[in-house]
């Protein structure tokens, strides 16, 4: 059984309420942070659609660059990910993301997707607080709220809104018009093109170049977007970091 401050947030968000979605999920989970990002694009990158506070919006980010989390994780296998405590996490699980995360103040982090079946829409990454525990109202508060946005999504919102027509009136959020991050999709699209390689290897080749230099995904696609960088010459990137297209990793 969901939480009154659950149930609250989910009403709320049946009627199109304002405030902050985010702010208001995080407090009916007693979490440190939430984080919820839509899967777009031929490489399924994830946009995101919701943070709070700062630091989900900076830890979604390391996710996204690194490809390795327990956000990514749960896009992959259709299942949550649950580790409250990084501590416990061996080591070679997330060898970049956990010292990161640890230097940012991330003690724990759960990652719910959103998806039915081999379906998958987005996902939401819950940062744990200080106990480095999910009790099993929290988990069933996640559930209960992820379940409901991926049907909004499936069944009306994302359906209705990619066909350009209006949500109905007890609209969940609907998918995004635009992209948070479009020079991340243009760079994989112009990579592949000149490795002649899919888009999913495209994607991995960035982020290998973006972890070799220590840079963001978004600073190294632009300079591809840019044609300041370009893939297969001399400025190529190194590929051999942990997540090059030999690692499968990604």
């Amino acid at each position: 059984m969901i939480s009154d401050g659950m149930a609250e947030v989910l009403r709320s968000l049946r009627l199109g309420e304002g405030g902050d979605p985010a702010q208001a999920c995080a407090r009916a989970l007693g979490a440190e942070g939430v984080a919820l990002s839509l899967l777009v694009g031929a490489a399924r990158t994830a946009e995101p659609l919701w943070c709070h506070p700062e630091l989900s919006a900076r830890f979604e980010e390391l996710q996204f660059t690194l490809g390795e989390g327990p956000g990514p994780d749960a896009v992959r296998t259709g299942s949550p990910v649950l580790e409250p405590d990084l501590d416990r996490v061996r080591p070679e699980r997330w060898p970049i993301l956990i010292p990161a995360a640890r230097d940012m103040g991330v003690q724990g982090v759960c990652g719910f997707p959103l998806g039915i079946g081999a379906i998958r829409v987005g996902v939401l990454t819950v940062l744990c607080d200080g106990d480095r525990r999910i009790s099993e109202q929290q988990y069933a508060d996640a559930t209960a709220l992820t379940a409901a946005l991926t049907g909004a999504f499936l069944n009306g919102n994302g359906n209705g809104h990619a066909n350009g027509t209006a949500p109905g009136p007890d609209a969940m959020p609907a998918w995004p018009t635009g992209l948070n991050r479009p020079v991340v999709h243009q760079a994989t699209g112009m990579i592949s093109v000149q490795l002649g390689v899919p888009i999913q290897e495209a994607l991995l080749r960035l982020r290998a170049h973006a972890y070799g230099n220590e840079r963001t995904l978004g600073e190294v696609a632009a300079d591809v977007v840019a044609r300041r960088l370009r893939f297969g010459d001399e400025l190529d990137d190194d590929v051999s970091g942990p997540y090059s297209p030999d690692t499968g990793k990604g």
